[in-house]
């Protein structure tokens, strides 16, 4: 496992990699979305209680998983910055935490948007609301804190123990509308016994998931691949990537 981690930690493999790799993943992601949108807006059925208003979930449900899952990377790849020391996974926190906050930043929107009609407010101190605000405020203060520290080894290592910090805010997120009495509704999905939401909602809600999912990685890896040049600007592999673009 080790001597995988280290293979795929050098900077000048997963370029190569990573570049080989994206254009696949985004066709994959265009099929996906296209598919899980047109099935989520016409195809679905209309919820019995909702309408049609309940469709925002095909954007709101997948951007609040990312939300989590991407500081969940962010949160891994600090544990290896600090214990290996691996430039990959500083480029990945730093490359992973502004898509993270844009999903936060949807997912809210989303979530409000959603709220007028359900709630009669587009906002509320909820505990899952005020949680998903809180880590937003956590990936905003991680790009913050890149951009106040000149050094990019230094930088890094100070956002991975934020990162690291701040993962105590993930469950507080999952499992809010289960310990505190909230308005927002509870798990449709992830239940043990069953999801209580038909197949014909739940087969397009998790086709967007994935599609949201493999967009994430694909621009992460083409972010990842710039902070690798910027980095390793001086090491001879990129000096030859630039002398083979220029001819």
């Amino acid at each position: 496992m080790f001597q995988w981690i280290h293979k795929y930690g050098s900077p000048r493999y997963f370029y190569g990699f990573s570049r080989r790799l994206t254009p696949w993943l985004g066709a994959i992601t265009a099929l996906l979305l296209a598919v899980g949108t047109y099935w989520g807006l016409v195809v679905a059925p209309a919820d019995y209680q909702q309408g049609d208003s309940y469709r925002i979930i095909f954007i709101h449900v997948p951007a609040a998983w990312m939300s989590m899952f991407v500081y969940m990377v962010m949160a891994v790849s600090g544990i290896i910055t600090l214990v290996w020391r691996m430039k990959v996974a500083e480029a990945m926190m730093r490359a992973s935490a502004p898509l993270g906050a844009s999903f936060t930043f949807l997912a809210l929107v989303t979530g409000s948007l959603w709220g007028k009609p359900m709630w009669g407010t587009y906002w509320v101190w909820d505990a899952r609301l005020t949680s998903e605000l809180i880590l937003l405020f956590l990936y905003l203060g991680f790009i913050a804190l890149q951009s106040a520290i000149e050094d990019r080894r230094t930088a890094a290592r100070a956002g991975a123990v934020l990162a690291l910090v701040g993962v105590v805010n993930i469950p507080i997120i999952h499992y809010s509308v289960e310990w505190w009495s909230t308005l927002h509704q509870g798990p449709t999905v992830t239940k043990f016994d069953a999801p209580s939401i038909s197949m014909g909602m739940l087969i397009p809600l998790l086709i967007m998931a994935t599609g949201f999912t493999l967009y994430f990685f694909t621009v992460a890896f083409k972010r990842v691949r710039v902070e690798i040049l910027e980095s390793e600007a001086g090491s001879s592999w990129v000096r030859e990537l630039a002398d083979e673009k220029g001819n």
